[in-house]
């Protein structure tokens, strides 16, 4: 798992009929003390997170294991959107709103 930032959407009118109702979003890895990487994935969205939204993403057979993504073809998936973020007590990420 890893903490990223929404980015972007993704769409593609043509797939793999199984993906048909899954949004996908891209999603930049962050370092621990919050700072962009220039890693980016393409994840399944489960949980209705908006462009530059915090959220947790999993990846790998573990993407797989939600009633949303169960036998597809998913590598990556947004799990969770992040309320608060803290390291040794120190908070580096609070939602605002």
């Amino acid at each position: 798992m890893f903490i990223g930032q929404v980015t972007g959407t993704v769409v593609a009118t043509r797939k793999t009929a199984n993906m048909d109702g899954l949004p996908l979003r891209t999603v930049r890895r962050l370092t621990a003390s919050a700072e962009p990487t220039e890693t980016f994935v393409v994840a399944v969205d489960v949980v209705g997170a908006d462009v530059g939204e915090y959220v947790l993403v999993t990846s790998g057979s573990a993407s797989r294991n939600t009633h949303l993504t169960d036998k597809r073809p998913c590598d990556a998936i947004i799990m969770a959107i992040v309320d608060t973020w803290q390291i040794k007590g120190e908070i580096i990420y609070q939602k605002q709103g």
